[in-house]
């Protein structure tokens, strides 16, 4: 019999969620962050969704958000023409960083001691976060807006995705451009797996692999929608993607061949990762919400409780049919529920 896939819904936010991260996996389990055109981005329990804070102080819709490894910092873009920093155990502002446009993008070098920022004035930014008060190191090239600026190769490259229809690997030290890669449309979003430097780029309807140090392809996937998002699985087995159609796509990384498809959400999907684990995947949309998905539908998880194997076991070799269990389930609920009645209301 088939599991049915239970998204969790997690509400909160009042406009598009447009990009969302997970931390690494720390004494008290994994964080996932949200950023929301409503301004207010939002930190929650990775493994149920369930709300800790909202981090206030953006002017305007953040665009990017990102937490460290060990979720103790977190870092978000906005359209106020500001980065910001934050204590993500406190939610308490710690630097505010004054850009010249929109800023897109936000990510942590791997000891949190440097941001690398990049949004509309076309220019990647790396601040020494040790030294807050230091002028910034400019990298130049790009034509169009910045949507995307991540570490990579231990944080010595710089991978930078624009609406100038490249995808550039840069050096840190010299700032020069090592590798470009050109594609005939804007790409719609970046994802970089450090085991195995892996580079996930989606546009159009094309899911793209390539190796991250060398920009070499290793496979191109199409999917039935135009895609907004994806993401690889961290034992490489499988990835998700989502767009335009309000769907979820789960394909096999070694055939390509499409999986399962969900839909749940109620507008364009935005954004979507794999937990560090890899036993979830988070989506946003345009419907405001965000939602966890289970990678093996029906194990026992977070909030997720598979009760049907038990009630399997319980029915075989048993003269009593289905139809018999639910009705005797029926009518202790009913039960129940006369005896909480008598207690409420005597």
């Amino acid at each position: 019999m088939a599991m049915r896939q239970t998204p969790l819904t997690c509400s909160g936010h009042t406009r598009p969620v447009v990009d969302l991260a997970f931390s690494g996996i720390t004494p008290y389990g994994y964080f996932l962050i949200s950023a929301c055109k409503d301004g207010k981005p939002m930190l929650r329990q990775g493994d149920t969704g369930d709300w800790i804070g909202t981090f206030l102080g953006h002017k305007g819709a953040v665009w990017g958000a990102t937490l460290n490894n060990e979720a103790t910092k977190a870092a978000t873009a906005a359209a106020d023409f500001t980065a910001k920093v934050w204590d993500a155990v406190t939610g308490d502002e710690v630097l505010t960083l004054a850009h010249k446009h929109i800023v897109k993008s936000v990510n942590f070098t791997q000891d949190s001691s440097c941001l690398l920022t990049g949004g509309n004035d076309k220019i990647i930014r790396i601040y020494d976060l040790n030294k807050p008060e230091a002028e910034p190191q400019e990298i130049t090239g790009h034509t169009s807006a910045i949507k995307k600026a991540l570490w990579c190769n231990n944080d010595t490259q710089i991978l930078s995705a624009a609406d100038d229809k490249t995808v550039r690997l840069w050096d840190r030290n010299s700032t020069e451009v090592v590798k470009q890669l050109s594609f005939d449309m804007s790409v719609s979003s970046m994802e970089y797996i450090p085991d195995g430097e892996v580079l996930v780029i989606t546009y159009g309807k094309t899911i793209a692999f390539y190796n991250a140090l060398s920009l070499d392809m290793i496979k191109t996937v199409d999917a039935p929608a135009s895609i907004h998002s994806a993401s690889l699985h961290p034992d490489k087995d499988f990835f998700v993607a989502g767009g335009d159609d309000f769907k979820l796509y789960k394909f096999d990384y070694g055939t390509k061949e499409e999986l399962e498809s969900y839909k749940g959400h109620f507008g364009p999907v935005h954004c979507v990762r794999f937990s560090p684990d890899g036993e979830l995947y988070a989506s946003g949309s345009e419907d405001g919400t965000l939602r966890l998905w289970q990678t093996a539908v029906g194990k026992t998880y977070g909030l997720w409780k598979c009760v049907l194997p038990e009630m399997v076991v319980l029915l075989e070799g048993s003269p009593i049919s289905t139809e018999e269990l639910w009705s005797s389930v029926r009518v202790t609920i009913g039960l129940l529920v006369a005896s909480l009645t008598k207690v409420l209301l005597p």
